[in-house]
């Protein structure tokens, strides 16, 4: 196979394989597969149109230097990033940030270990003393066994699951291989980081290889709790800013259980560019899309090719796989660069590999990569957990980090993809041609160095495939906020006013305070019912009240407002469509917010219960709105 080393646009820097990985196991069944028998032929023709394309612009495939960091640095940029910077510093001090108050065990373990790291390195430095880790969070050393730190904890939760047999233990958190048509459930509600330290006490199967195609890829259901499930979006932007450091945190958490380490590049300064369309960052795109069209999440450059090719290119045998003519490509891109926003570009006379070609270099010539220079690593590393549930769940939580821009466009290319790989029969693409056409485009940028071990360039393509094979099969389930997140926004809005006075065994009486807080609110549960009044004002003067119960549901709101609505002689007829899912009706044109009190804005699941929401939330208003995704007609 064809060498990245001879690439002048090489792989990004993959880590070594982890020594977690287990050996393929023996008596799996015979449909299983393991990429070493899978065909990279796609992936490694790619790789050489990459290269080729690179060699016609030798001048612009240039690789950035990047400085290698000092000891204490790196926990120094990741205290940073997680929102810990008061940390820091000669006054370091845990005693104003309310985000050490909502962080699981697990979390708690990783922000210590960082800070742990970063005062010895201080120390060494000979600079100023810096508070003792004791000091913020009131335990032992990381150096406490961590027997000790079980026996001590009052936490009720670990215990419950700690107590747990093996065997119960693997039916709800493990994912295996035996049943790949099984479909599994994915747990959202228990940090991911301590699921997987329940799993590390026992024994569990573990998948070690991947699956060759999609339909042998193991079906996961999120199981939906009384408060539903949110999804990303459903969320306001305000609170929409607290997930990715919540999310780098408890990502951390969860490599540091499973025993490797999270790698992360130091962003790169991007170079500036006169081009308008190619070669721009993602967020000078969407601003001079947004001054054209208001609320502009994509650019609109990515919407009209993907566009083109849904439209004339699905049906098209190798599309994304077939290469188009490299100097067709390039004066359409010239073309573009001048004429797209005036409106004058055409493309109907366009080749649809050419138009496939335009969506693979404006991937490739993002000043940084679309999975961010920082994460791109971590996204890489993902292959090397062994457990495909414990894969996803990293994926998701590296989806919940990226930038807004980045996370958006990414969200628009996979499903664009799905829709290829859906089209099968006609195209001849399957989930896994797919991912090995996309792979290089993603993981492959000349903006980074590059330091792939001799004899491994052919393991870590087959990672790189598997890995974009992940994010499109299950790309419903990565955009999903887990509810163990939601309630830790939830809890930092609550003390967002509040300090807390960090002392001696403060994690363990914050603890016992959540545990008495979850009491509290059984208690309330008991409360068999309530009144509370949903506003509309958009579509009605008046509120409507409406009595919850246990069986209330958001849906259930959603028709007694619309059955209101008919009794008050609107014509709802033409404006508000139903439809009929699991025998229930729903107004699928509105939507239910829940705004304020402990949430900035939340858009509810339908099938969420609303006297459980209230007693977690009873401050805030509950107001209906129409769809943004629908036309407005009221």
């Amino acid at each position: 196979f064809l060498s990245t080393r001879n690439c002048p646009c090489k792989m990004s820097q993959l880590p070594p394989k982890s020594p977690l990985a287990s050996p393929v196991s023996e008596g799996m069944n015979s449909t299983v597969e393991s990429l070493d028998n899978l065909s990279m032929d796609s992936f490694w023709l790619e790789v050489e149109n990459i290269k080729q394309s690179a060699e016609a612009e030798q001048e612009e495939c240039s690789l950035a230097d990047v400085k290698t960091q000092e000891e204490g640095e790196a926990e120094a940029e990741w205290l940073q990033d997680a929102g810990l910077s008061d940390l820091l510093g000669d006054r370091a001090s845990g005693n104003d940030n309310v985000l050490l108050s909502t962080l699981t065990k697990t979390q708690a373990a990783a922000v210590q270990r960082r800070l742990d790291t970063y005062s010895r390195s201080r120390r060494r430095k000979n600079k100023h003393p810096v508070r003792d880790v004791r000091d913020i969070f009131g335990v032992v050393s990381s150096e406490e066994t961590a027997a000790e730190k079980e026996e001590s904890s009052p936490d009720p939760l670990w215990h419950k699951l700690r107590n747990s047999n093996v065997q119960k233990k693997t039916q709800d958190y493990s994912c295996t291989v035996r049943n790949p048509g099984k479909e599994e459930m994915f747990n959202m509600d228990v940090a991911y980081s301590e699921q997987a330290a329940v799993l590390l006490k026992g024994s569990f199967l573990s998948e070690s290889r991947r699956l060759k195609d999609g339909n042998a890829l193991t079906k996961f259901k999120i199981p939906k709790g009384r408060l539903g499930v949110t999804r990303i979006g459903d969320l306001s932007a305000q609170d929409m800013k607290k997930i990715p450091t919540l999310a780098l945190i408890e990502l951390t958490a969860l490599c540091d259980v499973l025993g490797f380490e999270l790698k992360r590049n130091k962003a790169a300064k991007l170079k500036t560019t006169e081009k308008r369309l190619f070669g721009v960052p993602l967020n000078t795109l969407l601003e001079n899309d947004q001054k054209l069209l208001p609320n502009t999440k994509v650019p609109l450059l990515l919407q009209a090719l993907l566009s083109c090719l849904e439209k004339r290119g699905l049906e098209t045998e190798g599309i994304l796989r077939v290469s188009g003519s490299q100097t067709r490509i390039k004066s359409l891109e010239q073309k573009l660069e001048r004429d797209f926003y005036t409106g004058l570009f055409s493309w109907d006379e366009v080749h649809q590999n050419d138009v496939s070609g335009l969506l693979k270099r404006f991937i490739r010539e993002l000043p940084a990569p679309l999975l961010t220079a920082e994460y791109l690593p971590a996204f890489a590393a993902v292959q090397n957990i062994p457990d495909l549930k414990q894969r996803l769940q990293a994926l998701n939580l590296l989806i919940l980090i990226l930038p807004e821009p980045n996370r958006n466009t990414l969200k628009a290319l996979l499903e664009f993809l799905s829709k290829v790989v859906a089209r099968e029969n006609n195209n001849k693409m399957n989930l896994w041609n797919v991912s090995t056409v996309m792979a290089p485009n993603l993981f492959m940028h000349k903006g980074l160095p590059n330091k792939i071990p001799e004899g491994k360039e052919k393991q870590l393509a087959e990672g790189a495939a598997d890995v974009v094979r992940m994010m499109i099969h299950y790309q419903d389930l990565l955009w999903t906020v887990s509810s163990f997140l939601v309630a830790q926004v939830r809890k930092l809005n609550e003390s967002n006013s509040k300090k807390y006075q960090f002392c001696d065994k403060r994690i363990k009486n914050l603890l016992r305070k959540i545990h008495a807080d979850k009491d509290k609110v059984e208690k309330n549960q008991a409360e068999p019912s309530k009144i509370v009044k949903v506003h509309a004002s958009l579509l009605l003067k008046e509120s409507l009240e409406v009595h919850l119960n246990n069986a209330t549901r958001v849906a259930d709101v959603l028709r007694q407002f619309q059955k209101n609505l008919c009794q008050n002689g609107w014509n709802i007829v033409n404006t508000v469509n139903l439809l009929k899912c699991n025998n229930s009706m729903e107004c699928t044109n509105l939507l239910l917010y829940e705004v304020g009190g402990n949430i900035g804005e939340h858009c509810l699941d339908p099938d969420t219960y609303l006297l459980d929401l209230y007693h977690i939330n009873p401050h805030a208003e509950w107001i209906i709105k129409q769809n943004p995704s629908y036309p407005r007609m009221f």
